[in-house]
């Protein structure tokens, strides 16, 4: 199935509006979802729906919610989600951060009880779009865990998201770096197991503890687990992660959380910076543009495959997504149709 990326946002916003939401909250959840699959990352894009579907039918997801203000002294801020729409609530949350980080210098938002925040490197490019640096930690709870820490066989973590985002120059776009801290995103496993393909070596081990290419084994009995990348390092960085954004950030870790499934419940930790509160703007900016244009000196590898710095592979799929369109595979849109149909919508593209 190929899609046209504003054909797929007019259906997405369709299935929310008809699920719930209001037309704002509608539009920037389709937007934050199509922006995922244009990025090239469709774990995180419109195949989302049916676990968002399952949400709201066990009440876990609440449309039109509106976030709980814990805590806001000057350039510190709690927020409760209250089980809204993470991609509205965390929006919100870093539109405070930037404006706070103007004033401040520096921004920290915490953000609780909020149902999956999508794609956390929207969040940095919109602070790097603002001219401000920012670092985010990410940790997700209310259901099994698919992560085995290191030398484990078994779920403890789930795929627990880093994202550091540097503002660009006049020569280049802002670096984004945004990365699960297991070797693949959960999502891409799904979409693996929906395309009936296998998943690259060294992503997955089955219950006993071996090594496979077969999504299968996170879907089926008995279960097997995703690795962190890296081994010890991933692992590392994912109980960071469940440090800051679970316990510094009062939202809950996984090991008290997990049971019973809740659906994909997010805590956050973001900070925001004015970097230019630490250094002159000229000097950074010569630093950057320096050390990008030696990276990607380097002579390549394979020839076909140039060097390439964070968040050039989702401009790279942006162009050519818009380009050619949105490739869906037939098991995710049969999901995604019969979410449709739950709510009494049409997406027969016929």
């Amino acid at each position: 199935m190929n899609i046209a990326p504003d054909r797929l946002r007019q259906l997405t916003m369709s299935i929310l509006r008809a699920s719930g939401s209001n037309d704002a909250e509608a539009a920037t959840v389709a937007d934050h979802l199509v922006g995922a699959n244009l990025a090239g990352h469709d774990s995180h894009g419109v195949g989302m729906l049916p676990a968002y579907h399952r949400s709201l039918r066990g009440g876990h997801l609440r449309p039109n919610a509106a976030p709980t203000i814990v805590q806001d002294s000057g350039s510190f801020a709690v927020w409760d989600g209250d089980g809204c729409y993470g991609q509205v609530v965390a929006r919100d949350a870093m539109a405070w951060a930037i404006a706070t980080a103007r004033t401040h210098g520096v921004a920290v938002h915490g953000l609780r009880n909020t149902h999956h925040i999508g794609r956390v490197g929207t969040y940095g490019e919109m602070a790097a779009a603002a001219g401000l640096l920012s670092v985010q930690f990410v940790n997700g709870y209310g259901g099994a865990p698919k992560v085995a820490p290191y030398r484990g066989r078994e779920g403890r973590f789930s795929t627990n998201p880093i994202c550091i985002a540097v503002p660009g120059t006049a020569a280049n776009p802002p670096v984004v770096l945004d990365m699960a801290t297991s070797r693949i995103a959960l999502g891409k496993v799904r979409v693996a197991y929906n395309e009936g393909r296998h998943v690259i070596g060294g992503a997955l081990i089955d219950a006993a503890g071996q090594p496979t290419t077969d999504p299968a084994v996170i879907y089926t009995e008995p279960h097997g687990a995703v690795l962190p990348f890296g081994e010890h390092k991933g692992y590392g960085l994912a109980m960071i992660c469940e440090l800051l954004a679970g316990a510094v950030a009062g939202a809950g870790t996984i090991q008290s959380m997990a049971p019973p499934d809740k659906g994909i419940i997010n805590g956050w930790l973001t900070f925001v910076l004015d970097q230019q509160r630490l250094a002159a703007g000229p000097l950074i900016e010569r630093e950057i543009d320096g050390l990008i244009t030696w990276a990607k000196s380097a002579a390549p590898a394979d020839p076909d495959l140039p060097v390439l710095v964070a968040g050039e592979p989702e401009r790279i799929a942006r162009a050519a997504r818009a380009r050619d369109g949105i490739e869906i595979d037939a098991t995710t849109w049969a999901q995604i149709r019969d979410v449709a149909t739950a709510f009494g919508v049409n997406i027969d593209l016929a």
